[in-house]
């Protein structure tokens, strides 16, 4: 049989408070037999008896109370937790008035919880729709393709060409997605052990560098270099590099008549530094807070040309915030735009023997 909680606590109050009364009365009883007459005592013991049956309901009525008071908040919790189980696309919040106690904390907490639930539900509906829109458009050429095919097509070559050459491209396109779309997924649930790793810089940006010059024979990259050797971040290598492909492979995409980029990195006793600017087609102002949404896209004819799907700078910018960075970006139609990141650097304290050399305790994994 289920017990409310009021009648439990209450009962319990009430026990707690008549037991204390009754030991001061036996005491208070045992007391006077020593000093007083039979009369007295009888007297003595008849009020104690009417204190004892007046104190006992006043804690009845007090302890009702005060259990009253704590389960109405509880109660307002769980219609509120009800109504979002009935309707999880609900905004509903619970609402006690604000005052410095632990239940008030607790609906703090569940509210604030909450509404990570709704951003995260949100936030995975949206994912659902972008990815079922942008995966819509492939899809429908090459089902528009094989139709072609299959009614008259195939029968006349140039068609046949130009159809194989449009689906290839539309897989292409599906295949880039997917990869992105995992990568955003490995981002969102980054195992803890990456986040202990350090990366040495200078090595890595002149890989780098040196890959996108080779890929790229017909544009001029300027590198600016001025990181300290040994100078070490705390965020794993590939998530480094990961950063600075995409930032340099946006750059080069979105570059129009001037073949020309720019990336500087330097380094000092708190922060890496890393600016990659192009001199290419810019972003307006109005499209600069969204960039980093996902599978946003400033143009989409002229991204969809370029290869582009509108989830690389959202990578960028989960992986900068999980390695507590900063990123903003500037960019002047026409003239091009400006990324710069900035990374805390891992401190490095001298060896005993020798000041000028850094210890390196804490290695990368590669």
């Amino acid at each position: 049989m289920r017990i409310s909680i009021k009648f439990k606590w209450t009962s319990l109050i009430s026990l707690v408070i008549l037991a204390a009364y009754v030991i001061v009365a036996v005491i208070a009883s045992k007391t006077v037999d020593g000093i007083a007459t039979a009369n007295e005592i009888q007297a003595f013991n008849l009020k104690l008896i009417v204190g004892g049956v007046v104190i006992f309901l006043i804690g009845v009525l007090i302890s009702y109370l005060a259990v009253n008071q704590v389960l109405n908040n509880l109660k307002v919790i769980n219609r509120t937790i009800d109504d979002l189980n009935k309707k999880p696309d609900s905004d509903s919040r619970i609402k006690l008035r604000k005052r410095d106690d632990e239940i008030y904390d607790l609906t703090v907490n569940i509210n604030k919880m909450l509404d990570r639930m709704q951003a995260y539900t949100n936030q995975q509906k949206e994912f659902v729709e972008d990815v079922s829109h942008e995966l819509r458009t492939p899809v429908a050429v090459l089902e528009g393709h094989l139709n072609m095919l299959q009614r008259w097509g195939k029968d006349d070559p140039e068609v046949l060409n130009d159809s194989i050459n449009s689906s290839l491209q539309e897989l292409k396109r599906m295949q880039s997605l997917i990869q992105e779309m995992l990568d955003l997924t490995r981002v969102e649930q980054i195992d803890s052990d990456y986040l202990k790793q350090t990366t040495e810089v200078k090595p890595l940006f002149i890989q780098v560098y040196n890959d996108f010059k080779m890929l790229h024979p017909d544009f001029v990259i300027n590198f600016d270099d001025d990181i300290r050797e040994g100078s070490l971040v705390q965020i794993y290598r590939n998530h480094l590099e990961q950063v600075l492909v995409i930032l340099l492979d946006n750059a080069f995409k979105y570059s129009a008549d001037r073949k020309e980029i720019s990336l500087s990195a330097s380094t000092n006793s708190a922060l890496l530094e890393v600016v990659v600017q192009d001199y290419g087609l810019g972003i307006a102002k109005n499209d600069l807070k969204r960039i980093f949404n996902r599978f946003y896209r400033v143009d989409k004819a002229r991204s969809r040309k370029r290869g582009g799907n509108g989830l690389g700078l959202s990578i960028v910018k989960r992986l900068i915030e999980i390695y507590h960075g900063s990123l903003e970006v500037e960019s002047v139609v026409g003239s091009g735009t400006v990324f710069k990141i900035e990374l805390p650097i891992v401190t490095i304290e001298p060896d005993d023997d020798d000041d000028d050399k850094p210890k390196k305790d804490n290695k990368k994994k590669d």
